[in-house]
């Protein structure tokens, strides 16, 4: 599919990886909502630097937790743009809690985690599905994690969000078929995220000597994945793992 003149919804827009793949998509044409929760600023400077590939984007406000801020955030985005071809959801929130430290994954952490790595991304599906099947085509990439696939990472909540955001992307991939196509990225440890930020230094340290490659993945890599999966059109409910060889499933 030609991305020139799409429409792509980025959540998490303003972060580490979710800049890149702003970038990657904007270089293919396409024009970009950038979601962000509340770096407004931050935000807007990623709108202002897309606009060096020959595209619109603004920033757009949105707790994606919230069903209400959603459905206003799609509505200002078809106003704005006149359309909505891709939902990337990138937004996520995690938080070291070694899996041993049951006390510590409070219920109020398990809650939030919850929300906004796995609510969040099904509000957003739901809330852009009806635009997309009226269109007759979109694509919709989620950003999940090698955690979803074992049991790693920063916590348990974590994992669980993750493995639930892998089902979902094969659940929503039956749900939307065949105008919507949905399909999901796990990325492995990635230098220069809010994420990794809040992991601990043995984490990260064990991550990148456990992979084949003996590095961090590339969030380059990881939006151009994501811009495959927007150009397709004979693949969904796939998860692509890019984790410099470290998980194999």
């Amino acid at each position: 599919m030609d991305l020139k003149g799409m429409v792509a919804v980025v959540t998490g827009g303003n972060g580490g990886l979710g800049q890149r793949i702003c970038h990657a998509l904007a270089a293919q044409g396409c024009h970009i909502a950038v979601v962000y929760a509340r770096s407004r600023d931050q935000a807007e400077s990623v709108a202002r630097d897309l606009e060096q590939h020959q595209v619109a984007a603004a920033a757009f406000a949105c707790d994606v937790t919230k069903r209400e801020a959603v459905a206003g955030m799609v509505d200002d985005v078809v106003r704005r743009f006149g359309r909505l071809d891709i939902l990337v959801n990138d937004a996520a929130y995690n938080k070291s809690i070694p899996f041993a430290d049951l006390d510590g994954l409070t219920d109020e952490e398990w809650t939030r985690i919850i929300d906004v790595n796995l609510t969040g991304p099904m509000l957003c599906i739901k809330a852009v599905s009806p635009v997309m099947k009226r269109q007759g085509i979109g694509r919709i990439v989620n950003i999940a994690s090698v955690a979803g696939l074992g049991p790693t990472g920063s916590s348990i909540a974590y994992a669980v969000s993750k493995a639930g955001l892998i089902h979902l992307t094969k659940c929503m991939a039956v749900a939307l078929a065949p105008e919507v196509l949905v399909n999901c990225v796990a990325p492995g440890l990635l230098e220069g995220t809010r994420a990794t930020a809040n992991l601990l230094p043995e984490q990260i340290a064990k991550a990148t000597s456990t992979s084949l490659l003996g590095k961090a993945a590339d969030k380059d890599d990881v939006a151009d994945q994501v811009v495959t999966m927007c150009r397709t059109t004979t693949m969904t409910g796939q998860t692509v793992v890019i984790d410099s060889g470290r998980t194999f499933h």
